[in-house]
């Protein structure tokens, strides 16, 4: 664990905020766990698991940038292998204590590892093993995802299970203008689209005021 691992998250926030030993220790459990358990339920793409910290950890972690400062739920659709939502969750550990953090992933296996790893890095979170598209709202101060699907379909699911005045935060790849334009047309909204990080093709698009066209 290297002191540039924080400075890495740092760079991941709206402001110059620092994160402990602690937390970067949390994110390193958590990788090795994805490492592990990758050959058996296909976590993430082989390729990418050589340079996980940045192609998955920090790349999860700038979606903090446009969060509100203390959301009460946040809730991370399609988790995965815990990204972004149990990255978010361990950041938000040290950030924002009191944010409850609900991971939903329809994938038995995929949140058995997501409970598994959350215990490990002891970490509080709540894994929902369903398909969003039939949950009750959930009425939540965060929405996110990540490589899930088009942003007009991420809008329905948004527009389900934010509470008034909530916040959808996505990261999208190399079509995300495209794909708000495409939007655009089934849904009004206010959109700030911020640079990634890890790749500079790629954005973090956050929306608020969604509603049907």
């Amino acid at each position: 664990m290297t002191p540039q691992a924080a400075e890495d998250l740092a760079g991941c926030f709206a402001g110059a905020e620092t994160v402990s030993r602690e937390t970067v220790g949390r994110l390193r459990v958590h990788l090795d766990m994805v490492r592990k358990w990758n050959p058996a339920i296909n976590l993430v793409s082989r390729s990418t698991q050589a340079d996980g910290w940045t192609r998955h950890t920090r790349d999860s972690a700038q979606v903090l940038a446009l969060a509100p400062e203390s959301p009460g739920l946040w809730v991370d659709f399609g988790t995965g292998g815990g990204f972004p939502g149990l990255v978010v969750a361990i950041l938000l550990a040290e950030r924002a204590p009191a944010c409850r953090v609900r991971l939903v992933e329809s994938d038995l296996r995929k949140a058995t590892f997501l409970r598994e790893a959350a215990r490990t890095c002891g970490i509080s979170v709540d894994v929902v093993t369903e398909r969003a598209e039939s949950l009750s709202p959930a009425r939540a101060d965060v929405v996110s995802a990540r490589a899930l699907a088009p942003l007009s379909d991420l809008c329905t699911l948004a527009h389900r299970h934010l509470a008034p005045g909530g916040r959808a935060i996505f990261l999208k790849g190399r079509e995300h203008l495209a794909e708000i334009e495409l939007a655009s047309q089934q849904w009004a909204f206010t959109s700030i689209v911020r640079p990634s990080i890890t790749d500079p093709t790629a954005a973090v698009v956050a929306l608020e005021s969604l509603r049907h066209v």
